[in-house]
């Protein structure tokens, strides 16, 4: 296990994101320049978003799932996302994100 940065942990091929209590436009820019990086020095096939924290996102926020779907699509890699909210669940099931990227139990 490799702790990039705080809240970026590559363990293998796969990169854990802490995400922020806020998901919106600058934290998703931040968490997208930060996934970039982390992902142009390291062979990373899969991601997992955390969203214990995060107690509000917009759709900056599924913006930037989005293009990390897309960015890893390209690696045959995937996105999971975990720990989120009742609240969080219902926003990605109402954008569709349900339906690409893998979605596991608080």
């Amino acid at each position: 296990m490799i702790v990039v940065e705080k809240d970026y942990i590559l363990q293998g091929t796969c990169l854990y994101v802490r995400l922020p209590e806020e998901l919106d436009h600058e934290s998703g820019e931040q968490v997208k320049r930060q996934t970039d990086r982390v992902m142009s020095e390291n062979h990373v096939q899969s991601m997992i978003f955390d969203f214990q924290r995060t107690m509000f996102m917009d759709s900056s926020g599924i913006g930037m799932i989005m293009s990390r779907y897309r960015s890893l699509g390209m690696r045959k890699g995937c996105v999971a996302v975990m720990g989120a909210n009742e609240r969080i669940r219902k926003i990605l099931c109402l954008s569709g994100m349900h339906k690409i990227v893998a979605m596991n139990e608080v």
